[in-house]
């Protein structure tokens, strides 16, 4: 086939659908041993040890949760010491303007409210959330990805990619049926 096939901006890339796990599982590690690194698997349930066979890194997520619980207690502390002494100085038998104690309470749920919100938004943002349409969908049999059926989608933006030699290492692989999906 020509490059002009190759780099059709038409076609997503080829998918695989698998029996089991474990065909999933030793697909993906055919396609690394091949030098395949853009890849996708659509399964009804996480399967242990699949992110490190298809090279995935680790996630950023818990920085991002603690760069914002970290923000939430270093804005209230801030908040208030402002509140106690800058904006409203009330000075009360004696006693300092601001004290640390009474506003442990306020920093603590500062602290888990943002870190809830990065946790969320962070993973929203992470994962491409929300996804209405994804390529993979135009798979005719991707219902089955919820079910019982286990798929591995091989993206043509790879730059190994080509559609035969591709489709021909996933059948070689275990796929049982696989098929060139449309963008």
């Amino acid at each position: 086939m020509s490059n002009a096939v190759i780099k059709d901006p038409e076609l997503y890339g080829v998918i695989g659908n698998f029996d089991s796990p474990d065909d999933l599982l030793d697909a993906v590690r055919a396609a690394r041993a091949e030098g395949y690194t853009r890849m996708d698997a659509f399964t009804p349930f996480p399967i242990h040890g699949i992110d490190e066979a298809m090279g995935e890194r680790r996630s950023p997520l818990g920085y991002i949760v603690l760069c914002c619980g970290t923000a939430g207690l270093l804005a209230a502390g801030l908040l208030q010491w402002w509140t106690g002494t800058i904006a409203y100085p009330l000075v009360i038998g004696g006693k300092p303007l601001f004290s640390f104690e009474p506003s442990i309470p306020i920093m603590f749920e500062l602290t888990v409210l943002l870190s809830a919100f990065g946790a969320v938004l962070g993973m929203f943002h992470l994962n491409r959330l929300p996804t209405f349409y994804h390529p993979a969908f135009n798979y005719s049999k991707f219902g089955g990805a919820t079910d019982d059926r286990f798929l591995l989608v091989i993206e043509r933006t790879d730059p190994l990619f080509h559609p035969e030699k591709t489709a021909a290492l996933l059948t070689a692989a275990g796929s049982k049926h696989t098929e060139l999906v449309e963008a």
